[in-house]
């Protein structure tokens, strides 16, 4: 079917997922559907390659053999097993077991492929049962069947937002595990606005999931530029998930995009690096960071990277960990854009003693780093009700000294599961942004001088009243100063115990 519309396609790959519900969690679906429509997308393109080279030399067994002799004449050579054409005449029997060495196959011929679709075994059991049958596997063939995905079919933009959309599908039932792979639409398409892309400058995601912080960017790009010849985008992004990762590069392909993705831990083995073995630097970062991850001090006490010179985050909190790798990853005129939780802005602020969150946040106001902070509305993500904030880190400020903060808290739709941040928001909160105003009851630009007055707490709704409402911790923020508290007691305990042992000689 030619000109094959969006809303179409969404219901017709969703048609596809219902086939294995039941069978399967839903969190599971993704591992088994999106490899297999990814597998109909290169198939379908290479049989339309194919139809081309044969009008151009005026037979198909001369194509079919030329691109034999020449994989480089096609995008992905496709080898006979792995072509929809066969896949789909396999019968039931043994078609698990087919279609594992089909990607098996995908990957041999094309290396950009390994590990990227042969991770997925369709032939999987666990306590002795097949996770997806033949059965439900024929199901699902037959149901992709129906439509094409080829050149000629839907165009890549289309097939990449109903990869999207498939992805906030699953999200959906994913409960804790989605926040691993999928940031909201709206927040990236946001984000994009906010980083205003321009010609060859680079884009790096530390913290990829399925890249779509760096589809949006992309998306936004070419829209901004439209028919415009202009040099594009650089993209590099890593992940620590290898499904997530593989979900990333499926994703990347579809959309057609220039971009180096890498497999591991950020944190502690970051990919990216110049030839002298210090940090690569990038223009411009998009990322969402796992909110208070847990590492250990060691990790930021033997960096080699001198990543966190502004002092070392608690434990129970990684952000401004991740915000000073982030940091130190920028080019001298570098901006990034990161979602956290709001905790990360406030807390601490108001203590007693030094607070080492706060301490650091302290150095980066000092320092003029922190461009602008934007409260979202609660219940926009899939792995928690809780806000977000988007912190925006510049090295190269147009307003110095000033901060821009923004309470977007009431800008949302009621949807089902969740809120949705609407385009009109979208676009207020990126007109604001980059005309720098204060709008009543929206948005304030405060001055370095007034954060340290409030002891550097950055969230929007202590500068900003929407509501009478008194402002309350949420529960989230609350367990991390609670993990921190424990923490510190447990120093203190340690550094007591050392001192009345050096003092009494006996071991304590």
């Amino acid at each position: 079917m030619a000109n094959l519309d969006l809303k179409t396609l969404e219901n017709w790959l969703w048609e596809a997922a219902c086939k294995i519900r039941g069978e399967i969690d839903a969190p599971k679906y993704k591992e088994y559907i999106l490899p297999l429509i990814f597998i109909k997308r290169l198939s379908d393109v290479f049989d339309d390659e194919i139809k081309k080279l044969t009008e151009e030399f005026g037979d198909k067994e001369i194509a079919l053999s030329l691109v034999e002799a020449d994989h480089s004449l096609v995008k992905f050579y496709i080898p006979e097993i792995a072509r929809w054409e066969n896949i789909k005449k396999h019968p039931k029997y043994g078609l698990g077991l087919y279609l594992t060495d089909v990607v098996r196959a995908l990957a041999k011929e094309n290396p950009k492929l390994q590990g990227v679709i042969d991770i997925v075994d369709f032939n999987a059991t666990a306590a002795g049962k097949r996770i997806i049958s033949d059965d439900r596997l024929h199901e699902l063939i037959n149901t992709l069947s129906k439509y094409r995905l080829g050149l000629e079919d839907v165009p890549p933009d289309i097939i990449g937002h109903a990869y999207e959309y498939l992805l906030r599908k699953f999200a959906e039932g994913s409960g804790q595990s989605a926040g691993e792979f999928y940031t909201p639409a709206e927040i990236g398409r946001l984000m994009a606005r906010i980083l205003d892309p321009e010609p060859k400058q680079s884009v790096y995601d530390p913290c990829l999931g399925s890249a779509g912080l760096l589809i949006k960017t992309q998306l936004y790009f070419k829209d901004k530029y439209k028919d415009k010849k202009v040099a594009d985008l650089k993209f590099y992004g890593q992940e620590i998930l290898p499904f997530s990762y593989s979900m990333a590069k499926m994703n990347i392909f579809i959309h057609d995009m220039d971009a180096e993705i890498a497999l591991g831990d950020t944190m502690n083995n970051p990919a990216f690096k110049k030839d002298d073995g210090s940090l690569m630097q990038f223009d411009l970062i998009a990322t969402n960071p796992m909110w208070n991850q847990d590492f250990p001090p060691s990790t930021y006490e033997n960096d080699p990277f001198n990543r966190f010179t502004f002092g070392i985050p608690p434990s129970s909190s990684a952000d401004w960990g991740w915000l000073q790798h982030i940091l130190a990853s920028l080019t001298d005129t570098g901006k990034a854009c990161v979602v956290l939780d709001t905790g990360s802005v406030s807390r601490g602020s108001g203590a007693e003693g030094s607070n080492r969150e706060r301490d650091i946040r302290k150095k980066f106001v000092e320092n003029d780093l922190i461009e602008a902070v934007i409260l979202l509305p609660e219940n926009l993500f899939y792995n928690t009700t809780a806000p977000a904030v988007l912190i925006v880190i510049n090295k190269d400020k147009k307003h110095k000294n000033e901060i821009l903060l923004i309470n977007a808290s009431d800008r949302f739709e009621k949807g089902r599961p969740k809120n949705i941040l609407t385009e009109e928001a979208i676009k207020e909160i990126a007109e604001v942004y980059h005309q720098w105003k204060e709008v009543e009851g929206f948005s304030k630009v405060i001055t370095k001088e007034e954060a340290e007055k409030n002891d550097y707490n950055l969230s929007p709704s202590r500068y900003i009243t929407i509501s009478e409402e008194e402002e309350v911790l949420p529960l989230e923020d609350a367990i991390v100063l609670v993990k921190e508290a424990e923490e510190e007691r447990a120093k203190a305990e340690k550094e007591m115990k050392e001192i009345l042992e050096d003092a009494l000689g006996i071991e304590v």
